[in-house]
């Protein structure tokens, strides 16, 4: 019933930069958090950064000084601002958020995954 819907992957070489989105659709009352995991082939799936409703942010630590996460509540969209990237960021980023509709039945949605490679 919520879908979310991901955009900004792609290619990019190392040290450059990427912008990740995420908007949320359907009937959203209330989203308590929001996230990216990402999955490389061969390794599970692992947190890159989380934001509450009222803008908490946790980050994996090797992550922390180069990305950074952040919410428009109004839009119900996260971002992933990602900088100085390198070959290891290479990974299916995937976009993730907690709550409850507007049925207030709660849901844990996760978006189809974007891929991000990173080029030496």
């Amino acid at each position: 019933q919520v879908q979310l819907v991901e955009s900004g992957g792609g290619l990019v070489q190392a040290g450059g930069s990427l912008r990740l989105s995420c908007a949320a659709s359907g009937r959203v009352f209330s989203m308590n958090i929001m996230g990216w995991y990402r999955q490389a082939p061969g390794q599970q799936r692992e947190l890159v950064a989380t934001i509450t409703s009222g803008g908490s942010t946790k980050y994996a630590d090797s992550l922390k000084d180069r990305f950074t996460i952040s919410r428009d509540n109004a839009k119900n969209t996260v971002y992933l601002q990602m900088n100085s990237l390198i070959p290891e960021d290479t990974a299916v980023y995937y976009c993730n958020a907690a709550g409850y509709d507007r049925r207030i039945n709660p849901f844990d949605s996760w978006g189809q995954g974007t891929q991000v490679t990173v080029s030496s």
